[in-house]
């Protein structure tokens, strides 16, 4: 063992050479993930200006040259000399971390964003990058190259009014992907435009022929979200709204019942997205469940004798958005999007308590209706119960807890198992035949499983198919989910590549993401990706996941090979099925991920849920993008 460990093994980072030498630990990775956090805290920067009543416009543009502008017209960065630094002020912000207006010298009441790391962050990981600002009566501009400063400040032309454009061009050195996917950047400027009442955001691409443009304005806020949110769903009563401020707490929430069987409450804190919850969420629950509760008790709809309908109960088929803003937020959690000011709760409750109470006493229509869907939801939870403990003592007296048709592994280190469900009997055959047995367990599944989009907790306990699952998963369901209990580290929907196929594996997917979905948040669920074609020439044999991989492998014109289209799991043998599709090492598989919850949301409703027009719009919409679809 080397002992020569002196002070020259001790390196100093200077400057951004430690945002350089480790990206992920500032943008998250290198990846697509990363370089659209790139454009997420230049934007964040600008919403701070709309925040602090600045700016009311912000425009970005993707450029041909792979290259991101970002532009506001709120005050503009200072230009002055920094007394500490002797530097301009946006030299400062622009080259030094942890500088900036966000630290409580006056500068932003509220603000989200990396506070102050962020634009930094930004120029050392870019190629180049040019700041403009508009103020005192002149354009002034610096520009810099892997966050070097080139260009010191310089005063440009004459100009009228003020803001600040930042252009950048993400560093090929750094990132694995440097093209801007225009899907992922609309999805989270139209949520900063529905969190800021007002705000213009417009989103430019001119790296096609013509240039694509969409301009994201809502007068009514997070009215207008929930108003979006439920427009394929059939609402219940009108949005139920309040907007106020309390001890420095600004608060914001919208809310709106559907005859849908899932939640979708979405809260936020500054403009980012706490989906760990925290106590902002808390208190919106808390609220909702005391005064449909006391209302109901009021009324006489729920007797003395009766037990209270529990949060679950009352948050059936609820849309919400609950937004605060507030001047120096605490983040927890496994990935600091939990909010963990305590003193919100109590804020938060108020209000909605009295929002809420005022609504269920005026409109007594809307407000039995509410009642009565908490009702019928507190009754399908008590049947599903029944189910559950009914089963379980079904399992205790057959003296085993795990379903018959489940091949098992051997290995009872969770860690090191997995689990295919496998699309019908014969497939799960040769699963079966090509499995490792020492790691890899076999379920197969006949059919297609409940749509759990439609139908409600006791419906779908009633499923034996997914009763199954449940129990092979071992992490029990409902209110008894415990995701440290989970049998498999990997769970692997493996099915034909067709319609069916295709159908079966959506059903699952909502079923994992509705009911089981710290499943999917912590990554367990995956989707296995068997080969469209198996080719040979002579004894060479190769095989084809895609058209293009295809094409690569015989050509144009193919001669010589002998090409064979898999239609299904069945059409391969056991020896075939582990080489191509569970071998660890040559199998290719997808794991599902919920980097966006809302989207995630729409799609699930689009796909499954009541409403036939979705649907078809859905299909319309992508159905040129899809090759070989089998009939």
């Amino acid at each position: 063992m080397s002992t020569n460990y002196t002070g020259e093994q001790i390196e100093v980072l200077r400057g951004l050479e430690a945002v350089r030498k480790r990206p992920g630990m500032y943008i998250g990775n290198t990846a697509e993930r990363g370089l659209h956090q790139l454009v997420y805290e230049a934007v964040d920067n600008a919403v701070d200006e709309a925040l602090a009543g600045y700016a009311r416009n912000i425009r970005v543009v993707l450029h041909k040259d792979a290259s991101c502008s970002v532009e506001d017209d709120g005050r503009g960065i200072p230009i002055d000399i920094h007394a500490e630094e002797r530097l301009p002020a946006v030299e400062v912000v622009m080259t030094i971390l942890h500088a900036g207006a966000k630290f409580g010298k006056g500068g932003y009441k509220v603000s989200g964003g990396l506070h102050g790391v962020g634009i930094s962050v930004v120029n050392a990981l870019s190629e180049w990058m040019i700041t403009q600002v508009k103020r005192d009566g002149f354009l002034w501009q610096m520009r810099f190259e892997r966050g070097l400063t080139v260009q010191k400040l310089k005063k440009m032309e004459r100009t009228d009014g003020t803001g600040t454009l930042q252009w950048f061009k993400p560093d090929p050195e750094i990132f694995e992907v440097t093209e801007f996917h225009w899907d992922i950047l609309q999805k989270r400027l139209r949520e900063l435009a529905f969190l800021n009442r007002g705000l213009s955001i417009t989103l430019s691409d001119e790296r096609g022929e013509t240039v694509r443009e969409r301009n994201y304005t809502f007068d009514g806020g997070i009215v207008s979200f929930v108003e979006w949110l439920n427009e394929k769903k059939d609402p219940l009563h009108p949005i139920i709204s309040t907007h106020a401020e309390r001890d420095g707490v600004d608060v914001e929430v919208a809310m709106q019942y559907t005859g849908a069987y899932a939640d979708q409450i979405f809260s936020y804190a500054n403009n980012i997205g706490t989906i760990e919850g925290g106590m902002h969420l808390q208190g919106f629950r808390q609220a909702v469940t005391n005064a449909v509760n006391s209302y109901a008790r009021k009324r006489g709809m729920l007797k003395e004798s009766d037990s209270s309908l529990s949060t679950d109960d009352v948050v059936e088929g609820l849309t919400a958005v609950v937004s605060v803003k507030l001047a120096d937020p605490q983040f927890e959690g496994q990935t600091k999007t939990k909010l963990g000011n305590a003193r919100v709760r109590s804020i938060v409750a108020g209000l909605v308590s009295e929002r809420l109470e005022f609504f269920l006493e005026e409109n007594p229509k809307y407000a039995r209706a509410i009642i009565e869907k908490c009702m019928q939801a507190q009754r399908a939870r008590d049947a599903a119960k029944k189910a559950r403990d009914l089963s379980r003592r079904k399992n205790a007296l057959e003296g085993s807890g795990l379903p018959g048709k489940l091949v098992d592994c051997k290995n009872a280190n969770p860690s090191e198992s997995e689990l295919f469900l496998v699309e019908g009997d014969s497939a799960g055959g040769t699963a079966k035949g090509g499995r490792d047995p020492n790691t890899q367990a076999i379920l197969p599944l006949r059919g297609k499983i409940l749509n759990v989009e439609k139908a409600r907790l006791d419906k779908v306990l009633a499923n034996e198919e997914i009763r199954t699952m449940i129990t092979a998963l071992g992490t029990g369901f409902g209110d008894e989910f415990n995701v440290e209990k989970l049998r498999y580290n990997k769970i692997i929907i493996m099915t034909d590549a067709d319609v069916d196929g295709s159908h079966i594996r959506t059903l699952l997917l909502t079923f994992f993401y509705r009911q089981m979905k710290p499943l999917v948040e912590d990554g367990h669920v995956y989707i296995a990706q068997p080969p469209l074609y198996g080719i040979r020439k002579g004894k060479r044999q190769w095989w084809a996941f895609t058209e293009p991989e295809l094409k690569s492998i015989v050509g144009e014109d193919g001669k010589d090979f002998v090409i064979q289209q898999y239609k299904g799991l069945g059409e391969m043998d056991a020896e075939q099925l582990a080489e191509t599709t569970m071998e660890v090492g040559n199998r290719r598989l997808k794991r599902i991920t919920v980097e966006d919850a809302v989207e995630a949301e729409q799609i699930f409703t689009d796909l499954m849920g009541d409403k036939v027009e979705p649907r078809k719009q859905y299909i319309f919409d992508y159905a040129k993008s899809v090759k070989n679809l089998d009939l």
